[in-house]
């Protein structure tokens, strides 16, 4: 099935493309969602229209968002959990509990959706890349520690600071 994509599709397109669907993934969640339309002659005459509509509304969202990301790519957060001797997680820090930390911390209510990531499962650093637009994805640090134990946030947030000077110049 060969749709027109209305609107910015994360892993498939950005608005005005052309693509190629299984019939399932079209009928049942991009039309009804509004995310698409069937690829007919009169939806592709309207291709140009959708694409600068689309890239209006990107860039009003990317200078929204610009603080935000600014925010969150300085970003480090430290969750205290249970491991065995070999550094594996007795349970495992989730999305949600991510997403959580998140809006603690900077007050943005982030999705646990935007997040992409699997439960981690391991001690030590981990990147968590967050999706606010498609264009904007700002990474966080995420350090797991054993409980009782003190993390090298300070070591963690030198590197992390040293990094940012070394992009600006």
């Amino acid at each position: 099935m060969k749709v027109l994509l209305l609107k910015d599709v994360y892993k498939l397109g950005r608005a005005g493309d052309v693509k190629k669907v299984a019939d399932g993934y079209g009928r049942n969640y991009l039309i009804p969602q509004g995310l698409a339309t069937l690829a007919t002659a009169s939806a592709l005459k309207q291709v140009e229209q959708i694409r600068q509509k689309a890239a209006a509304n990107r860039s009003i969202l990317n200078q929204e968002l610009s603080g935000v990301a600014e925010k969150l790519s300085n970003l480090v957060l430290a969750f205290p959990a249970k491991a065995g001797e070999t550094g594996k997680l007795y349970g495992s820090i989730t999305s949600q509990m991510i997403a959580d930390a998140i809006k603690e911390k900077t007050g943005f209510a982030a999705d646990r959706r935007q997040l992409d990531i699997q439960p981690i499962r391991t001690l030590g650093n981990h990147t968590v890349r967050v999706r606010l637009t498609i264009d904007l994805i700002p990474e966080v640090k995420v350090i797991v520690h054993r409980e009782g134990e003190l993390p090298d946030l300070e070591e963690e947030v030198e590197a992390s600071e040293a990094e940012n000077n070394e992009t600006e110049e």
